[in-house]
């Protein structure tokens, strides 16, 4: 077991994510890095009836300088809560555990938060209170350059790089179309599996 572990902040991370979280004494999520486009730090993957599907949350950004991800806001002029909330609805309404859990996630996507760090942070605390996971997690208080070190899973949980992390099989609700589908948000496992969740990790 790890001693800590070093994170970029998600929104409704991957499983992997969270079973590298699992497996750790103390979790430091980064907050100092530059946000990064095309990465979980605003994204998800959810299983629909039409197959995967990519959640984003839009975010402002500055157009001649980098911003930090501490101070990446969200834009709302997207309607991109009702879709979300109606994706994750059409996809997890039959499955056996969505009505335990969806009021949580919901009221955390409705809250309006101005940073994506505070959306993705209250989403996480919740997510490790289904799983009865207590875990320390703090943030970064400067920025640590990336070298290659087995506790730094900043840059290599990323959904455009392989990862060696072995998923193991639960019950979906579209497998019978789909088979099993991984590299999924945690969020497919809890609705799917509720407190049997934790031991698929």
């Amino acid at each position: 077991m790890p001693g800590k572990i070093f994170l970029s902040t998600a929104y409704l991370p991957p499983i992997e994510y969270i079973a590298q979280l699992g497996l750790a004494e103390e979790v430091f999520i980064e907050k100092e890095e530059n946000y990064l486009k095309q990465s979980y730090r605003n994204r998800c993957y959810i299983l629909t009836s039409h197959g995967p599907q990519l959640m984003t949350v839009p975010v402002y950004l500055g157009s001649f300088h980098k911003t930090h991800i501490r101070d990446t806001r969200i834009d709302y002029s997207k309607r991109w809560q009702k879709v979300h909330l109606g994706a994750l609805t059409s996809a997890y309404n039959s499955s056996p555990y969505f009505l335990y859990y969806f009021e949580i996630i919901e009221k955390i996507i409705r809250a309006r938060h101005n940073f994506l760090l505070d959306l993705n942070t209250e989403l996480l605390v919740s997510i490790l209170k289904m799983l009865k996971l207590e875990i320390g997690v703090s943030y970064t208080s400067g920025f640590m350059n990336v070298e290659e070190s087995e506790d730094d899973f900043r840059y290599t949980i990323h959904p455009k790089k392989d990862s060696s992390y072995k998923a193991k099989r639960y019950f979906q609700v579209f497998s019978s179309v789909y088979g099993f589908v991984p590299g999924l948000s945690i969020v497919d496992l809890v609705f799917n599996m509720g407190p049997e969740a934790i031991q698929y990790l």
